[in-house]
């Protein structure tokens, strides 16, 4: 059951106002991404790591993905999953689903975030629901990550047993928007930026947001996803909320972000949400390298991935049977198929450490490894 519709006012208002109308909090947040020295940085790092203590305590929320799909209408110039990318694509059946999950049930993991390109025809008609219903009964925590629905449509999919939405605008300006994106749903921009309302509109009780740096310069990105969080903290209380800010990693197509965003300036603006925001979940990915990860994981981090695959059937080797090509995001059949073939990811990972690798070293940094934070008989009178 949805939340309902809250208000008739939207993020977009605000975005217009960027960067001239900021609240007092993205002031703040605003003068923390303002160049400084190391002495400031270090300031700035025991603050953060103390909020993240005194609100999360020593706790590391760990999940993985599972990619359903590579099959997308989109072209978007820096995504492997591109529409016009010649790449191996394939869609999981449900039992396919169930046996990746199962793979990573196995691995302790009972946080699933289920993620798929952008296809009507191929993740539509209850796919989903199918999936989430599939492995809700042994994965507590489903949540999603696909193409933009109506509430009405993520009103199912939360009967159906997800609870977490995750979103991200890949950049908020909107000239870079145009330019990167050139074919699909995904060229509008307004209805993507939407998404998080009606996905709470929906019903969704855990809703991450986030952009992908290197898309624009990244003060700009991290003044409005920063906007977007208040916003959403403000007019859409009853969701607890993540923020992620996912670096560009090698891909099919071969896409040179246009902006720098160094490994100091990450770690700085990690800092700066903690501080501004000591309650949001901050998310950390495989995209990032291994050491850089270990480094910064005290500092701010809540959620982390683990030993992710991000092609479908990457787990297992499921899917390999029914590899295909796209054309304009309809089904071409190979000519020839190879036994060693498989489906292609969305992007290359940098930090290749197994689950337990990652548990042991969370243990060994003092920190907590939290495989599941939730069930329904918490529910249960």
């Amino acid at each position: 059951m949805g939340w309902g519709l809250w208000c008739n006012v939207s993020f977009l208002d605000t975005l217009n106002r960027l960067p001239e109308g900021k609240s007092p909090l993205l002031g703040k947040f605003e003068a923390l991404l303002e160049p400084a020295g190391p002495e400031a940085l270090e300031r700035m790092a025991q603050h953060s790591m103390q909020a993240t203590r005194r609100h999360f305590g020593r706790t590391m929320r760990l999940f993985a993905p599972i990619y359903v799909s590579n099959e997308c209408v989109n072209n978007c110039a820096y995504c492997g999953f591109s529409r016009d990318n010649p790449i191996l694509r394939v869609t999981l059946t449900v039992e396919q689903v169930v046996a990746e999950a199962r793979h990573l049930a196995a691995e302790g993991f009972r946080h699933i975030l289920l993620v798929a390109g952008e296809h009507p025809k191929f993740v539509s008609n209850g796919y989903l629901e199918e999936c989430i219903r599939a492995i809700k009964g042994f994965i507590p925590t489903v949540a999603i990550e696909v193409g933009p629905m109506e509430a009405p449509e993520y009103e199912r999919m939360v009967a159906a047993g997800a609870e977490g939405l995750v979103v991200y605008q890949e950049t908020y300006q909107r000239a870079p928007y145009a330019m990167l994106h050139t074919a699909g749903p995904k060229k509008d921009f307004d209805w993507r930026l939407a998404c998080p309302e009606r996905g709470y509109a929906g019903g969704f009780r855990r809703i991450g947001i986030g952009a992908l740096f290197g898309l624009a310069p990244w003060r700009d990105e991290a003044l409005a996803l920063a906007a977007h969080l208040e916003w959403l903290q403000r007019h859409c209380w009853m969701a607890s909320y993540t923020v992620a800010m996912p670096r560009m990693r090698p891909a099919a197509g071969g896409f040179v972000p246009g902006f720098g965003f160094t490994d100091v300036q990450f770690v700085q603006l990690i800092c700066a949400f903690r501080i501004c925001f000591p309650q949001v979940g901050i998310i950390l990915s495989t995209r990032e390298p291994a050491a850089l990860r270990d480094a910064i994981l005290p500092l701010g981090i809540t959620s982390m991935s683990a030993g992710s695959h991000t092609e479908p059937g990457g787990y297992t080797g499921v899917g390999k049977d029914d590899l295909h090509l796209t054309k304009k995001g309809r089904r071409v059949e190979l000519d020839e198929k190879s036994s060693g073939a498989c489906a292609t990811g969305q992007f290359d990972i940098a930090d290749e450490r197994t689950p337990r690798e990652i548990e042991d070293l969370l243990k060994n940094l003092g920190l907590d490894p939290v495989w599941k934070d939730w069930d329904k008989a918490i529910l249960t009178p």
